[in-house]
């Protein structure tokens, strides 16, 4: 497919503000939320959810995400990317009240899985618009300037739940997403045309329903092993088993359809596959540490909400700088020696976790987050900007649906197996400070740090809440070894995934590239094919 016509450049750049307002949301939602965990536990001032309720809070909303985008991508090719990046907004939004509103854990956990949806709508739709506006070089540099929304909304996420949470119930941290929403709405409205493909794709609902089960399922099995501190009982194994089976069928299924939405063919690219896989682990790697860093400043360092969030700003600060230097880095000396060294410090960086305890001074606390979030950034910026930009532009939905899915897929059963880990060793690390207490107070403080901080200051037992943050200590540092290891095998695999190809033996003929950008260059470009216009619903594109 040959480049979309070229819109003025003025009109460019206010649909790329618009696409990284959109963006913006996602990312500032999920650190709004990350901020509020330990509020949510609060039997008091939340809704006195156990370890399980805050993973599947947490878990719903991007299993939502990870299984719903790739269909999300073939509604937009084939019904507009604007009309789905719209509706995807206002699924969001009204979700974000239902959220708000939510009167107990089961109400917020279906409220979270709604905006997942509303997500998934929005991600691959925001995508295919940035790559159908832009070309050329011009294009890769639209990916690297719209990735700092994430640093942007990780920045300002903590710190304004942080204040609302000071002044306000829980559920408001919810509703900062209603005037965004509009805003952005005003802005598609005005500015965005209606891309989508010329190439119809069937919608595959049997391929949806696969892998939103067997996803589903195996997160239970995960989550549920927490639940009872063991994996050997038949509700934790089988569950899992059964996941396993019906992503494996899944997978089987999309390979047997001539346009699958979610095409794992591309996966078995050794650059795209590996790529992806590698920031799969690396995500996976974060949202567990980020989920163990909620509880470690607010639970067991006590503190506010408010001083979560500005004690979390060096994350924010470190990823917003990390992906335009690994960018300037990546154009100076490639890819692979840029990003899989970032992937291996951000790796250590985790498994630091295990040294912070009760007396930690904060400096070396934000110095840890500030590196964290440099390296991250460095890797997610550069790996995803070459993942994307070799995309054919005709699976423009599509395709960066495939990428954005495994990342996904990597925050779910990140969030699922760190907590898991956390709530077995907490409730092994707790059992010792249990014998004199009453039963019922046992069963509770079994349950989370959380609870037994509670339930200590009830009965008027300070031995206990400080064991409970002893025991949970000890579980953040044996969850962060695992999280380490985990990251640090993502480095592995990008190193081997952008190992550079051998020489061939003998000459081949080299494609003939536009040297002004509007064909395809591997990593930098789109692949184009000849022949075929992009399609418009509802927009003339500037006068084109």
């Amino acid at each position: 497919m040959t480049a979309s016509p070229t819109l003025p450049k003025y009109r460019q750049q206010l649909i790329l503000a618009v696409l990284m307002l959109c963006s913006l949301l996602i990312w500032l939602d999920n650190t709004v939320l990350s901020t509020t965990l330990e509020t949510l536990a609060d039997p008091v001032h939340g809704l006195d959810a156990g370890p399980a309720e805050l993973q599947w809070a947490t878990g719903s909303y991007t299993l939502a995400f990870a299984t719903l985008m790739f269909t999300a991508g073939a509604l937009g090719d084939r019904f507009g990317h604007r009309t789905v990046l719209a509706t995807g907004l206002v699924v969001f939004a009204g979700s974000s009240v239902w959220a708000a509103y939510a009167s107990d854990a089961g109400q917020l956990i279906a409220a979270r899985a709604a905006m997942g949806v509303g997500s998934a709508l929005i991600m691959p739709a925001n995508l295919a618009i940035l790559m159908w506006t832009f070309t050329g070089p011009a294009r890769a540099s639209a990916i690297a300037i719209s990735s700092t929304s994430a640093g942007v909304g990780m920045a300002v996420g903590p710190v304004l739940a942080g204040l609302l949470l000071d002044h306000f119930w829980w559920g408001s941290v919810f509703l900062v997403n209603v005037p965004v929403v509009a805003l952005a709405l005003a802005g598609i409205a005005a500015l965005v045309p209606n891309f989508r493909s010329p190439v119809l794709r069937p919608l595959d609902p049997a391929g949806m329903l696969l892998s939103i089960s067997g996803l589903a399922t195996l997160a239970y099995g995960l989550i549920r092993a927490g639940q009872v501190a063991a994996w050997s009982r038949t509700d934790v194994w089988a569950p899992i088993a059964v996941g396993l089976v019906l992503l494996a069928a899944f997978v089987c299924a999309e390979l047997r359809i001539k346009v699958p939405s979610f095409d794992p063919r591309l996966l078995a690219q050794r650059t795209f596959g590996g790529g992806n896989a590698a920031l799969g682990l690396l995500l996976f790697a974060v949202a567990a540490i980020t989920f163990y860093n909620a509880f470690y400043l607010q639970g067991a360092r006590g503190f506010s909400p408010i001083e979560a969030g500005l004690a979390s700003l060096p994350t924010a600060l470190g990823a917003m700088l990390g992906a335009p230097l690994g960018a300037r880095l990546v154009r100076r000396w490639s890819l692979r020696p840029v990003t899989a060294p970032a992937l291996a410090v951000a790796a250590l960086t985790m498994g630091a976790y295990g040294f912070l305890g009760l007396e930690t001074p904060l400096i070396p606390i934000e110095i840890l987050l500030l590196v964290q979030g440099l390296s991250v950034g460095m890797v997610i910026g550069p790996v995803t900007a070459a993942l994307i930009s070799s995309l054919p532009l005709d699976r423009a939905g599509a395709g960066s649906a495939v990428t954005n899915t495994v990342r996904q897929t990597g925050s779910v059963i990140g969030i699922a197996v760190g907590g898991t880990i956390m709530s077995i060793v907490y409730r092994r690390a707790i059992e010792p400070s249990l014998s004199d207490v009453p039963g019922p107070v046992q069963d509770r403080a079994r349950l989370s740090a959380e609870q037994a901080r509670h339930v200590a200051t009830a009965i008027h037992r300070p031995t206990l809440a400080h064991a409970a943050d002893e025991a949970f200590v000890h579980a953040m540092h044996v969850g962060a070894v695992w999280i380490m290891l985990i990251a640090l095998f993502g480095a592995a695999v990008l190193a081997i995934a952008l190992r550079p190809a051998g020489k061939p033996t003998k000459p081949v003929q080299e494609p003939h590239y536009d040297r002004g950008g509007s064909r395809s260059v591997t990593g930098v470009g789109s692949h184009s094919g000849a022949g075929n216009q992009p399609a418009y619903a509802g927009d003339d594109v500037g006068g084109h």
